[in-house]
C-alpha cells in the first residue's frame, strides 16, 4: 500500500480542523474542566522535519517524539533549528536510563511525559542541573500503565501516588505536573466512556486526596488522532495527534 503524506498546504488544514473539533469537544466538558485551553501535541513520530516545519508555520508549538535518536536529530537539524526556534518538544517514549543525559541535552525540551519508576526519576533529577540554563525545573509526567498490558510501559495503577509523592519529596529538580497514559488501541467509544481515561482521572483524584494537590495542578495527557475528542470530552488537558496531522506514518527502518 503506497504512503499517502500530506502536503503544507494540507497540514495547515489539518491543524485548524483539529483545532477547531478540540474547542468543540472542549465545549461539551463538565462544567469542572472548564478552567483550561486543551493543549494540542504534534505527534511528529517517523514525519520529516519538513512536515513539522509546516505544521510550526502554522502555529503549531508542542510536537512529540518517541525515540530519543530521532529527537536528536530533529532538534539539532539546521532546518528546525532555524526555522522553530520556539518549537517545545514532549518525550513520550520509552526512556531507557543510559540515554538521560542525550535527552536532556535537546535544545528547547519541554517535558518528559514518560517517567514511570523512581529509578528513572532519580535519573533525571540528578542529571538536570548540568543542562539547565537557569534555576529552572524539568517539566514531567508520571506515565500509568492504565491498560495493564504487559507490553506497555508505564507505572501500575495502584503505585501512582506513591510515584508521584516520591517525585515532589525527593527530586526537587523536577516539577511534577500531570500524569499520562496510552491506553488500549482501537476502544470503540460507542461502548461507553474509554476505561483507560476514567482510569487516569480516578488516579488524579487519588494523588490529589492522598497528596493534597489541587486537581487543577495536575494535567491529564490522554487521547491520540482516533480519539481525541472523546479524551477532551472526560478531562484531558493535552492530546496527542500524530497522523491525522501529519498523514500514514512511514516505516521505523526508513
Amino acid at each position: 500500500m503506497a504512503l499517502f503524506k500530506y502536503s503544507m498546504s494540507e497540514v495547515t488544514a489539518n491543524l485548524k480542523s483539529i483545532c477547531d473539533k478540540i474547542s468543540c469537544a472542549a465545549k461539551k466538558r463538565a462544567p469542572e474542566y472548564q478552567y483550561y485551553e486543551p493543549r494540542l501535541v504534534a505527534v511528529s513520530k517517523l514525519q520529516p522535519t519538513k512536515s513539522i516545519v509546516s505544521a510550526y508555520e502554522a502555529g503549531q508549538r508542542h510536537f512529540g517524539e518517541n525515540y530519543v535518536n530521532e529527537l536528536e536529530e530533529k532538534a539539532y537539524s539546521p532546518l528546525i533549528l532555524e526555522k522553530c526556534k520556539e518549537i517545545r518538544w514532549h518525550f513520550i517514549g520509552n526512556l531507557q536510563r543510559n540515554k538521560v543525559n542525550k535527552i536532556l541535552n535537546i535544545p528547547n525540551l519541554y517535558i518528559i511525559e514518560t517517567v514511570s519508576s523512581n529509578k528513572l526519576a532519580n535519573a533525571l533529577n540528578n542529571s538536570w542541573p548540568k543542562f539547565r540554563k537557569d534555576d529552572s525545573k524539568l517539566n514531567v509526567m508520571v506515565q500509568v500503565n492504565t491498560s495493564q498490558e504487559k507490553e506497555k510501559n508505564g507505572c501500575d495503577v495502584a503505585e501512582v501516588s506513591t510515584l508521584v509523592k516520591y517525585v515532589i519529596e525527593n527530586c526537587p529538580n523536577l516539577k511534577f505536573i500531570g500524569l499520562m497514559t496510552i491506553g488500549m488501541f482501537g476502544y470503540d467509544v460507542s461502548n461507553g466512556p474509554n476505561p483507560d481515561f476514567i482510569c487516569l482521572i480516578k488516579c488524579r483524584e487519588k494523588v490529589c486526596d492522598e497528596l493534597g494537590i489541587d486537581m487543577k495542578d495536575i494535567e491529564l495527557s490522554m487521547g491520540m488522532s482516533n480519539d481525541y475528542e472523546h479524551a477532551i470530552e472526560l478531562g484531558s488537558t493535552s492530546v496527542r495527534v500524530g497522523s491525522a496531522i501529519f498523514g500514514e506514518r512511514p516505516p521505523k527502518n526508513n
